[in-house]
């Protein structure tokens, strides 16, 4: 072998085809797409339009693009039929523990604000959950943790209280929720849901409702993003309020919104998780 192709084939070897190897065995980016809600308790309703059929339909949307990159390894809670076969045993037959993760990471919090490690802060109210959603929204959390996702992402429309839920509401656009950064999770999942915000907005504007104004919020009480701590520092969350659901009455838009609303979230997610 003559020696200057010998001396390039070495530098390929020491230094190139380690860096080759290292990518192809790099393990895939696991995420969890949860479609808010479900078939028991959906939401919001406009009309004879309710919010989970549209959190799935959306989510569904993002599944499909994440599964179709070899670089991601995608899940969903619950398809056209309910909760999926691995969520719904999972939310049957560790219920009690997940009750006991629930109870011990509240006491954890309030012990954590008791002695001022820990500062609560009012945020954006919510709708209070009832004891069999709080299973499910706290079982995918320890879930997420066992099985080691890198980001879990919650799909929502939006509403708010008014007199009448069945006429159209005055506000309308889109809002980014994250953890508080007191939270582990919380400054990787902020520039998480950066990145997704940064896409949605080149299309859509951002809540015009007072408290969500700005569109990218931090949050400490919502059980999706990892309240009490729930979620550990390497598993990101961030929950898209998609729109205010009475914005969507008109099939044809609506669908073309999924489309287009998929592919921004799957952009942010690519952004972040592959920046260059």
């Amino acid at each position: 072998m003559k020696k200057a192709p010998f001396i390039l084939f070495f530098l390929f070897t020491a230094f190139f085809l380690p860096t080759l190897q290292a990518k192809a065995e790099t393990a895939p980016i696991r995420i969890l797409i949860v479609p808010g809600h479900d078939n028991e308790i959906w939401g919001s309703q406009y009309g004879n339009l309710k919010e989970a059929n549209m959190n799935l339909a959306l989510a569904t949307k993002i599944f499909t693009l994440l599964k179709s990159d070899k670089r991601f390894e995608v899940y969903i809670t619950r398809d056209g039929n309910g909760y999926t076969k691995e969520f719904a045993d999972y939310f049957s037959l560790h219920k009690n523990d997940i009750l006991a993760f629930k109870e011990d990471a509240k006491k954890e919090t309030q012990n954590k604000i008791n002695s001022g490690d820990f500062i609560a802060r009012e945020g954006v109210p919510h709708n209070a959950v009832t004891e069999d959603t709080s299973v499910i929204l706290y079982g995918i959390n320890k879930w997420a943790n066992e099985n080691k996702i890198d980001a879990v992402i919650h799909v929502h429309f939006n509403d708010y209280p008014r007199p009448n839920n069945w006429v159209m509401g005055k506000y309308k656009g889109f809002a980014v929720y994250f953890p508080d950064v007191q939270f582990s999770n919380g400054a990787e999942s902020g520039r998480l849901a950066t990145d997704i915000f940064t896409q949605l907005k080149k299309k859509y504007i951002t809540s015009t409702y007072k408290k969500e104004l700005g569109g990218l919020l931090s949050d400490q009480k919502l059980i999706a993003l990892g309240s009490s701590e729930t979620l550990v520092s390497t598993v990101r969350s961030v929950l898209v309020e998609y729109g205010y659901i009475y914005r969507f009455g008109n099939s044809t838009m609506r669908h073309s919104a999924y489309t287009n609303m998929a592919i921004l979230t799957f952009n942010g997610i690519k952004n972040y998780f592959f920046p260059n």
